[in-house]
């Protein structure tokens, strides 16, 4: 299945049978690259998002604004640059002072004041502190954990320390990661089945420590352990945490279905980054923490069976551009003062409309990237031998061929734009501690 770069879009506008305020179901795999999964041509058999595909939208060049895990979620919850919102890095153990401001307006704010009920069941990474918690961001309800990743069976964070918690408490409660984000998201539908809703499920899979669901614990709190988990067969346990991920999305359609919610709810399923080395980004060039194509554009699908027609988007699109697109369909509006850097996805979803025409921009580690149409110019890039690269995306989606020398005025000009950009998102940029 070849990537499609035109502007043709193959979805088309149908007959709308909802209610007011649509349900929301935002699901995040995490580390899942653009080669995966089967609907995307992959290596990992995974029926559940192959329907979701087939009854839905696959976007064929949707991106997350990050190479990896906080900044990507940072522009999820804010709709804006991850640098704009103060997450330009990885939340890390060494960078616990650090967190997801609440000057910040995220989405569930402002679905939670349009009457929806909120929950996030899953990863955070959007600070460590009780005053980053999710409940102080809009959630009405947080099951998970707060760090970067955790044994699947032991709930164990990379640095030794239990991190389990449920809404600013720790708390204990056995069970296989995976399952257990699953558990509390169809709880969660049953609860709320007769009012409108916002679900967001950032899984841990296919993440770090490599565990499936038939093995054991790996880390305890203060020892030592392999962060990625003791199994020699990495891979093999790669394709097993897909596995159970692509298993929780058929048992969530299914409750919807159940309820009879199907028709009313918008599920919506990407990753936050490229794959690692285990995984696959198919025919891109690089993986998660590069600006290269394989470390941003990633799997992507919109399913809602009243609104959106079966078919494929080649449009660019970016994470950020959930947020207002959420509140469109849902009547709900961010503050005055809240500046949305993504745009609103309806036109495109529901009447298959062309977007406008806009530049991106990405950002990792010093290194850079900028798409303009078909263009994309990157600059610092790991394994780049120049001082930049560009590269025609519409016949080289590998960015195999640097033709930079070839066209130094569109060079000029999208370096010029990257440096706009830089001093765009810097000049407003939430300020964070110093320690």
């Amino acid at each position: 299945m070849g990537v499609i770069l035109s502007q043709t879009i193959y979805a088309q506008s149908v007959d709308v049978d909802s209610t007011e305020h649509p349900n929301i179901v935002l699901i995040l795999a995490d580390d899942m690259g653009y080669g995966d999964i089967s609907c995307y041509d992959g290596w990992i058999k995974t029926p559940n998002l192959d329907r979701l595909a087939a009854e839905g939208l696959r976007f064929t060049d949707f991106h997350s604004n990050g190479a990896v895990c906080s900044p990507t979620r940072a522009a999820l919850m804010t709709g804006k640059y991850q640098q704009r919102a103060g997450i330009p890095m990885v939340v890390s153990v060494k960078l616990r002072h650090l967190g997801l401001h609440q000057t910040e307006v995220t989405f569930a704010e402002c679905l939670e004041n349009a009457g929806y009920a909120t929950a996030i069941f899953g990863k955070w990474h959007l600070g460590y502190k009780t005053e980053f918690n999710p409940i102080h961001h809009g959630f009405d309800h947080f099951r998970g954990y707060v760090s970067g990743n955790i044994d699947f069976f032991s709930h164990i964070d990379q640095s030794g320390v239990y991190d389990w918690w449920s809404q600013d408490k720790q708390a204990e409660e056995p069970g296989y990661v995976t399952h257990l984000i699953t558990k509390h998201a169809l709880q969660f539908i049953d609860e709320n089945k007769d009012e409108p809703f916002c679900l967001y499920m950032p899984h841990e899979a296919p993440h770090y420590p490599y565990q499936g669901p038939n093995d054991g614990p790996d880390r305890t709190v203060g020892g030592k352990f392999d962060t990625h988990g003791s199994r020699k067969d990495k891979k093999e346990a790669y394709r097993e945490m897909v596995i159970e991920l692509d298993k929780s999305v058929g048992q969530i359609v299914a409750k919807l279905k159940e309820r009879g919610l199907e028709r009313n709810t918008l599920v919506f399923f990407f990753s936050d980054n490229g794959a690692t080395s285990l995984g696959s980004c198919g025919s891109l060039r690089g993986t998660k923490g590069t600006v290269w194509e394989g470390g941003h554009r990633v799997p992507a699908i919109a399913r809602w069976l009243s609104r959106i027609n079966p078919g494929e988007a080649s449009q660019t699109a970016i994470g950020m551009d959930l947020m207002p697109t959420m509140l469109t369909i849902a009547g709900a509006t961010p503050p005055d003062d809240h500046r949305l850097d993504g745009v609103d996805l309806s036109p495109l979803l529901f009447e298959g409309e062309s977007l406008d025409e806009r530049k991106l921009f990405w950002e990792h580690g010093g290194r850079h990237g900028v798409r303009d149409g078909n263009w994309k110019l990157v600059q610092g890039a790991r394994g780049l031998k120049e001082k930049v690269g560009l590269y025609n995306l519409y016949d080289d989606i590998g960015e195999l061929d640097n033709v930079a020398t070839k066209h130094p005025k569109r060079v000029e000009q999208m370096l010029a734009d990257l440096n706009e950009w830089k001093a765009d998102v810097k000049k407003d940029a939430t300020m964070q501690a110093t320690e």
